[in-house]
């Protein structure tokens, strides 16, 4: 499904602030607070928006480590083995099959770098991994919750 500018504005306002009123976004799109609210039923009906959430930062929760680590998995792995494999662990905050020589990058939250070391261990570990590669985060330069860019003029 491809959303219309109206709708991809309404996206917007919402994934800035899932608590920001219909009134309040239709103020920004130019609708009323029913057609709004229309509007949302109808992105999430037809599974354009999949849920509304809190975003927390990971300090917050005493994850104080973020690392990046490439997946160069066995022969025959499937997406879906990495994915069940990697849904047990509850550091593992994206996973992703990637182009290139890995075959998945997953982004691991930890308490410290001991910690992330002992689940790089377990994940090593797993039966579908081959090898790992990883990258630990200086600081985060710049982080979008708002979906897709704007998109450029002309």
């Amino acid at each position: 499904m491809r959303l219309n500018e109206l709708d991809e504005r309404i996206v917007h306002a919402l994934a800035e602030d899932a608590r920001r009123s219909f009134a309040d976004i239709g103020g920004l799109v130019g609708l009323s607070a029913p057609a709004v609210k229309r509007r949302v039923d109808r992105l999430l009906a037809e599974g354009a928006i999949t849920g509304f959430t809190v975003r927390v930062e990971p300090s917050a929760l005493g994850w104080e480590t973020e690392a990046f680590v490439e997946l160069y998995c066995r022969h025959n792995t499937s997406p879906e083995d990495i994915r069940r494999g990697l849904s047990r662990y509850p550091e593992v905050a994206s996973a992703s099959t990637v182009t290139g020589e890995a075959d998945a990058v997953v982004q691991i939250y930890a308490a410290d770098v001991r910690h992330f070391e002992r689940v790089l261990e377990r994940i090593a570990g797993e039966p579908f991994v081959e090898r790992t590669k990883s990258v630990l985060v200086l600081s985060p330069l710049l982080r979008r919750y708002s979906g897709a860019p704007d998109r450029p003029e002309g």
